[in-house]
């Protein structure tokens, strides 16, 4: 099989999306019927490069490589030669003789492009600062064991036009439902990002009217890595955009909240709505180590019969 790579939603087609989510969830499955039996990585290695710090990430992706029998390998900056200014394509091609997948947690997507060029083993994204897909993997996989299949269906997004947003777009796109973006003024997603997706995304500016009638309403903090400094600024732009109980009471009677977490309790969201039974936020973060199964399988395995 030709080596493959994960860099958006983009990167796979709809039919291998949805079997990626059914696998998934037959995954889970499994692991709670027979706990950890299926071990399809012996011997296998993923190497994790991580320039952002991590809690989600790297617990799911280690405890996933762990249950599949195989090792992962924690890898920053600081400890290799990336942090001493070695070409991404040169640690690329090394890595591609020593391991059979490697994950990055990065800041440009750019550079994460290019060490997927010059790599011979799958490439993950596990956050870049234009996409994280792997998490809308376990969004989608989460909706979907909650209300059902999507498509067609409405979500919503209301804060910043960030790298969430970005991959929340292209789920739009290849599992189509529809997105309604809400934003401030200033904090729009990529346009071109936006303007591929069609008709399945419209900009809106009133989050109370976005969240008319939805299936479904995420959001993520205001102020992302490397934005802290814009802390208070941000505060005031997104004033009236939390996310709280009374917003959730103007969406569809079965709404499902998702939040990819940290959640900044009285910021982004009310303090008391991830306890909320329309949360479904603790399953999503849970549901990160299953999809994550499944893709980690599908690059290096290919399909596999549920």
């Amino acid at each position: 099989m030709a080596t493959r790579h994960f860099l958006t939603l983009l990167d796979f087609s709809t039919d291998e999306l949805d079997y990626l989510i059914n696998r998934a969830i037959s995954i889970k499955n499994g692991l709670k019927t027979h706990g950890p039996t299926y071990t399809p990585f012996a011997n296998r290695t993923l190497a994790m490069i991580f320039e952002k710090s991590s809690t989600r990430t790297r617990v799911s992706f280690e405890t996933a490589m762990a249950q599949f029998g195989g090792h992962a390998m924690f890898l920053s900056p600081r400890d290799t030669q990336l942090g001493r200014g070695e070409p991404v394509e040169d640690t690329a091609r090394v890595l591609s003789e020593m391991v059979d997948a490697v994950m990055i947690r990065t800041f440009s997507h750019e550079g994460l492009e290019a060490f997927a060029r010059a790599s011979q083993v799958p490439v993950i994204n596990a956050l870049s600062d234009d996409y994280h897909p792997c998490q809308l993997l376990a969004d989608i996989m989460t909706w979907t064991e909650r209300r059902g299949w999507v498509k067609g269906r409405t979500a919503v997004w209301i804060g910043d036009g960030n790298n969430m947003c970005h991959s929340w777009i292209n789920a739009a796109r290849q599992f189509d439902f529809k997105l309604r973006i809400c934003c401030p003024e200033g904090y729009d997603p990529n346009p071109g990002i936006a303007a591929a997706a069609g008709d399945r995304v419209t900009l809106m500016r009133d989050p109370q009217q976005a969240a008319k009638n939805a299936d479904l309403i995420t959001t993520d903090v205001w102020a992302s890595m490397g934005q802290e400094e814009e802390q208070a600024k941000r505060e005031a732009d997104f004033a009236g955009f939390q996310v709280d109980e009374a917003m959730l009471d103007q969406a569809g009677e079965n709404v499902l909240f998702l939040h990819c977490l940290p959640a900044h309790r009285g910021e982004e969201i009310s303090e008391t709505l991830l306890d909320d039974p329309r949360a479904a936020v603790w399953q999503e973060a849970g549901n990160r180590l299953h999809a994550q199964k499944a893709l980690l399988e599908f690059l290096m395995l290919g399909r596999v019969e549920s």
